[in-house]
């Protein structure tokens, strides 16, 4: 990537050495992600040139000066938020919200490559089970995660609750997986057909088409409103449904990013305030909250790789990435650089 929005193109570079406490990870499988098109549109300060991506999982190739939990050989994937593993924040395990975080992808050359770096491992790096494949790790480093988080430890969706999911690509699908896991009633909301059947597919109770009054039909479809909802798109309106749609004292959790021009994104707070809404963002998630996520995984009550609707090579992705914005994938594309 040599210019903002610019023609994207694959080519040889000098392979990354390992940092001093990094590590560097041959990389298996990457995400093909909505914030991806974001970095390449210039919603992100970025250095150029430039190589995306962010969701990972691979086999830790080379390992740094002060490494101490990795080695080489180790299948391992990491969150799309690094952590600098010093901070008061990472030290409470909270690295998701590290001051001086490192973003592969975004702070520093990413995974659509053979290769990555990555900085602080003993803090940040996740071994992947065995019998977890490389794909299934790599749907979770961004948008698997991210929905875990915000419905669990953000929105705290509990059994029986409803819950509406604006946005059925690879965070709203996630988040319909992992809230019938929990055992929540689910509406999904999207503009194609496509992804709103993949979400029945997942167990969705009801899905809305986006565009016709959505707050209406889903106070309708929920005796009031839903409990909890999350906005897994990012934009005004898809914001203001989400918010809308929810019954007095509900939980909003906002995981699409909603760039502005000024930085000042609208959002319905009259209704907030007078509803006594609660209004939350939620920003990935820390390596150490990954277990119980694994857990889940490798008994089979979350099935990440299901979610995976294509697996395309490193030329592919330079097509795919410039239109993602104007794409209705019904789940995540994945990219195998040795293809």
């Amino acid at each position: 990537m040599d210019e903002i929005a610019g023609p994207l193109s694959v080519r040889d570079v000098a392979a990354p050495a390992a940092p001093v406490g990094g590590v560097v990870v041959a990389v298996k499988a990457t995400g093909l992600c909505r914030s991806d098109w974001h970095a390449w549109v210039g919603h992100d300060d970025i250095a150029l040139p430039h190589v995306p991506g962010h969701e990972l999982a691979g086999v830790v190739d080379a390992v740094g000066v002060g490494v101490e939990r990795w080695k080489v050989g180790d299948r391992v994937t990491v969150p799309f938020v690094c952590g600098c593993g010093r901070c008061t924040w990472c030290r409470r395990g909270d690295a998701q919200v590290c001051p001086d975080q490192q973003q592969p992808g975004f702070t520093h050359w990413g995974s659509f490559a053979e290769r990555v770096a990555l900085h602080a491992a003993d803090t940040n790096l996740v071994a992947i089970p065995d019998d977890v494949s490389f794909t299934a790790a790599a749907a979770l480093g961004c948008r698997f995660a991210t929905a875990f988080r915000a419905l669990t430890a953000r929105a705290r969706l509990s059994a029986g609750e409803w819950v509406t999911i604006v946005g059925a690509g690879g965070v709203g699908l996630s988040a319909v997986m992992i809230a019938k896991a929990l055992g929540a009633r689910v509406v999904a909301v999207d503009r194609s057909e496509r992804a709103r059947q993949t979400a029945v597919r997942l167990g969705a109770d009801h899905v809305v088409p986006a565009g016709d009054d959505v707050p209406a039909r889903i106070r309708s479809l929920t005796d009031g409103g839903s409990h909890v909802s999350m906005d897994a798109v990012g934009s005004e309106q898809t914001c203001a449904d989400a918010v809308l749609s929810l019954r007095r004292r509900g939980r909003h959790v906002q995981v699409g990013l909603l760039p502005s021009p000024t930085g000042l994104s609208p959002v319905p707070m009259a209704r907030a305030i007078a509803w006594e809404l609660d209004v939350l963002g939620s920003h990935g998630m820390a390596a150490v909250d990954y277990p119980a996520m694994l857990s889940l995984i490798e008994r089979g009550d979350l099935r990440p790789q299901d979610l995976v609707e294509a697996v395309v090579s490193l030329d592919d992705a330079a097509a795919l990435l410039p239109v993602l914005d104007r794409s209705s994938p019904a789940g995540m594309t994945l990219i195998d650089p040795s293809r």
